[in-house]
């Protein structure tokens, strides 16, 4: 199970609850801007082409403009992510 849940808005940016069980994938993308995924509970995984990156709770992390990249549950976690309003995605198919 992966959700994403709308947290609160501002001028600039905009915040996100996001929350996966073990073994959830949300796909990979890119993100035009910068943005910064904050663990609140649990661990998860950001993959890169050349890196992963093992997040635990209470662990920040910038995620890099235009790299694709996917996050994943190991085994359960929610974490927070913040980002400018103006940001876009693109879903790899």
């Amino acid at each position: 199970m992966r959700k994403t849940v709308s947290l609160a808005e501002g001028a600039v940016l905009v915040t996100k609850r996001m929350e996966g069980t073990e073994g959830s994938v949300f796909p990979p993308h890119t993100a035009s801007r910068e943005s910064v995924l904050v663990v609140m509970e649990g661990t998860c995984t950001i993959t890169f082409a050349d890196a992963v990156h093992e997040l635990r709770a209470g662990d920040t992390f910038v995620v890099p403009a235009d790299e694709v990249h996917h996050v994943a549950g190991v085994p359960d976690f929610a974490a927070v992510h913040v980002m400018p309003k103006d940001i876009r995605f693109n879903f790899i198919v």
